[in-house]
This record gives structure tokens, C-alpha cells and sequence, in this order.
């Protein structure tokens, strides 16, 4: 029996769905290439590398689970209190890689009406307003969303406010903007691609998608669009990585359908020439290599920055009492 073992750390999940589903997004495949000419595509030599890399990304915590009284005799609405941060590194010749930003803020999300900032001797949860009930949709799914939008509005805010304190926001700066995860929210940033290290729905028809696993390190896919909620331009690129399963080390890289062809295709073959280099090993990092290396850093940057656990958990024990 033959078999290989995924590196990825199973406490993270799994970087492929073992059911990977057809998605239901409209989905042009010939974009770049037409489908019936689809092949892995080399990175191209010449290509010119941005000055600067900056990475963005977002951690996230729920310090404890509250129930916030409603102003009704024997009822209380189901709360979170969390701690969520997001920031910027910067990865440049001479300076190596360095923290641009880190806003760190706590939070109140409940489904409470009138609900309050919760004070304590470790900081303040900030109401962040009623989260609405939606359909049958649990309670603590509704509100483990709303902290994940939240954190998307920092992650934001944290790469608008990098760029335009280093004077990297201008149409003419050479940097690459480079979001961990999807760029839904952040498509109008410029130079901009979402990076997403998990694939969960399979886009492409079996004869495009067959591409993906022939893909050797730093080819890419031709650049496809897809179409859900909001459009998209995006491709898959093989980072660097020992042999194993036929998507191993695969990542799906996208940029905003805003930009003409010629332009997204330039960024895909930029993210040949950039990203590849980032790639993070077996044993320094437990998601490698998909969890780049200045991604991992800024991750542990920023969990530090959230605080002690257990300070923070005795912290709200005691205001609630």
C-alpha cells in the first residue's frame, strides 16, 4: 500500500476537504487561456519584484461566553467576549521583514438589546451593537460571525493605515498588498490578493481542474473568474513542498474583477515571482507551506498582543460579580 502523509496540523483542520463539493458560483474559465488550451503555466523570469510585501492578517479570541441580562425577570441573551487583533508586515530589501501595525480591541457581541461596555481591571469590551437573529441560524454562530466580520473591518483599517503612514498608497508605489484569506471587503485596496491556504469548494470542471494536480512548484493555473456574491478574478499556484498528495502544497490566489484582464493576469504572474519565496517548512511551521512564513510571524505577534487568557477570563469573572 502506497499512501502520503498530509503536513498540515489536523487541530487546524485539513487544507483540502476530503469531500470537496462543486461550488455553485458562475465560473469563466477563459479568461487567459482559453479551457480548451489549459495548461500549468511557468513563471516567467523577468518578472520584476515589488519593492515591498506587505501581509495582512487577523487572530482572533473568545475569552468567555456571557449571558447578558435582558431586562426580563429570568431571561438573558447568549454574549461573547473576545479579543481579536490584525496587522501589517512589511517584507523589503535591507529592513527584512518588520511590524508596520498591530490594533488590538476587545468586544462585546451579544444578541441583547440594550447591551453595554462590559469595564474591567484587564480592559474593556466594547458593545459592538445587537446582533440580529437570522432565520434558524444558532445564536453563537451568529455571533462567532459578527466577530469574524469585525476582525475583517480591522484587518482593513490596519493595512489602509500602513500604507499611507510608509507612503505606500499611491497608484504609483511598488508594493504587493498580500490578505490572509479570501479578499472579500478589501477588493478596492490596490495591489491587492487574497491568499487562501484551504480549499473547501472545487470551482473548476474536471478537465481545468485535473490542471491543478499536474501543477509542479511555482506553476500556476490560467487566471479564471468566478462569480458568487461578488466577482473575482483568481488562480491556483503549487508553493514549494516535499511530494506527497496531488494538491499538496496548493494555494488559490485572487484579485478584484475590477481590474482589466491584462492587469490581473500581471498580478498572477507577480504572485509566481513573489510568493514562492515565502513559502514555510515542514519543521518551522505545522500549516507549511501554505502558512507563509511572514504570516506565521505576524500571527504569533499578534496573539501575543491579546493578552493573558486567564488574566483576562478572573478579569470578567469579576465585573460580572
Amino acid at each position: 500500500m502506497r499512501f502520503s502523509v498530509d503536513p498540515w496540523d489536523p487541530t487546524y483542520g485539513t487544507s483540502l476537504d476530503a469531500d470537496l463539493g462543486a461550488s455553485s458560483a458562475e465560473v469563466d474559465a477563459d479568461v487567459e487561456v482559453p479551457r480548451a488550451r489549459w495548461r500549468p503555466l511557468e513563471p516567467d523570469p523577468r518578472t520584476a519584484r515589488p519593492e515591498a510585501v506587505l501581509f495582512v492578517d487577523g487572530v482572533r479570541r473568545v475569552d468567555a461566553q456571557v449571558w447578558v441580562d435582558d431586562g426580563q425577570v429570568g431571561a438573558a441573551a447568549p454574549g461573547l467576549c473576545a479579543s481579536y487583533a490584525a496587522g501589517v508586515v512589511c517584507c523589503c530589501p535591507g529592513d527584512g521583514a518588520h511590524l508596520l501595525a498591530a490594533h488590538v480591541k476587545r468586544g462585546l457581541f451579544t444578541t441583547a438589546d440594550d447591551a453595554t461596555d462590559v469595564v474591567t481591571g484587564a480592559g474593556t469590551y466594547s458593545a459592538t451593537g445587537r446582533v440580529a437573529p437570522a432565520g434558524d441560524a444558532p445564536p453563537m454562530q451568529l455571533l462567532s460571525q459578527a466577530l469574524q466580520t469585525r476582525l475583517a473591518e480591522v484587518e482593513l483599517l490596519a493595512a489602509a493605515a500602513a500604507r499611507a503612514e510608509h507612503g505606500l498608497g499611491t497608484d504609483s508605489g511598488d508594493d504587493l498588498l498580500v490578505v490572509d484569506g479570501p479578499l472579500r471587503g478589501r477588493q478596492h485596496l490596490p495591489r491587492a490578493l487574497g491568499f487562501v491556504k484551504s480549499h473547501r469548494s472545487d470551482y473548476l470542471p474536471a478537465p481545468q481542474g485535473a490542471v491543478v494536480a499536474e501543477l509542479r512548484t511555482g506553476q500556476r493555473t490560467p487566471v479564471f473568474r468566478v462569480g458568487t456574491s461578488w466577482e473575482r478574478f483568481t488562480w491556483y499556484l503549487r508553493l514549494p513542498c516535499p511530494p506527497g498528495a496531488p494538491w499538496a502544497g496548493i494555494v488559490r490566489v485572487e484579485c478584484t474583477a475590477e481590474l482589466p484582464v491584462a492587469d490581473a493576469v500581471a498580478l498572477a504572474t507577480l504572485s509566481q515571482a513573489t510568493l514562492v519565496r515565502f513559502a514555510s517548512t515542514e519543521y518551522k511551521d505545522s500549516r507549511a507551506p501554505q502558512n507563509l512564513y511572514p504570516i506565521g510571524g505576524l500571527e504569533r505577534a499578534l496573539r501575543r498582543r491579546l493578552g493573558e487568557p486567564a488574566l483576562l477570563y478572573r478579569a470578567l469573572r469579576r465585573a460580572a460579580a
